[in-house]
């Protein structure tokens, strides 16, 4: 691959631990995959969201920074590059949906203090995928506390992440849509997505459409 470290991203349900593992088993890469089902937050989150939103978001970005900075700031010598189904700006994404104004200030002062000590993707791959289908695949993968999330929930982090692509200057960021693409059963799907991951892109945001 083109690039040393790649961060996918995405909404729920859009691709991201399939496409990173996929990935890192073709082409040798370290692969750091988020833990999310250890936070137990998660399942009280969904049920009650406004008691249990600003623990969630909090418990995740210590969880994202702790693992990221033990992960991307030591070498494996065996590996030719990195790749990571999240980056870890989505914590700042989410808790932007998720928490009150004021709830949120304080998260992002606590946010902008980590977020300068680690290193950001040398190329951001976000995964768009439409909401019907989003959901889809979440029933599919069958996590019970994930089978209740709306529409609502799915467009408005969608908006999220869309709102701080359109923000970014100074990252090499790249949207696929996905949506008529089978990249997990199809490998001439899968291909054409490794093609394009491999060119060389500019600083910048660049949209594929397959």
């Amino acid at each position: 691959m083109r690039y040393n470290f790649i961060a996918i991203e995405g909404n729920i349900g859009a691709g991201k631990t399939s496409l990173a593992t996929m990935i890192s088993k073709d082409y040798n890469a370290h692969l750091i995959l988020e833990q999310f089902e250890e936070n137990s937050f998660l399942p009280k989150f969904y049920k009650e969201p406004e008691k249990y939103a600003f623990p969630l978001e909090m418990s995740f970005m210590a969880a994202r920074y702790q693992q990221l900075k033990d992960q991307l700031l030591s070498m494996d010598l065996f590996k030719t590059f990195t790749i990571s189904d999240y980056f870890i700006v989505k914590s700042l994404i989410f808790a932007k949906k998720n928490l009150p104004p004021d709830e949120f200030k304080l998260y992002a002062t606590f946010f902008n203090i980590i977020y300068q000590q680690l290193p950001k993707p040398e190329l951001l791959v976000y995964l768009y995928v439409e909401t019907e289908r989003l959901q889809s695949n979440i029933k599919m993968r069958g996590r019970p506390y994930e089978q209740n999330i709306q529409d609502e929930y799915l467009n408005k982090i969608q908006e999220g992440y869309l709102e701080f692509i359109r923000q970014q200057k100074d990252l090499r960021i790249l949207i696929l849509d996905t949506n008529k693409l089978d990249f997990v059963n199809s490998e001439a799907d899968y291909r054409k997505i490794i093609n394009v991951m491999n060119r060389d892109f500019d600083l910048g945001v660049h949209r594929i459409i397959f």
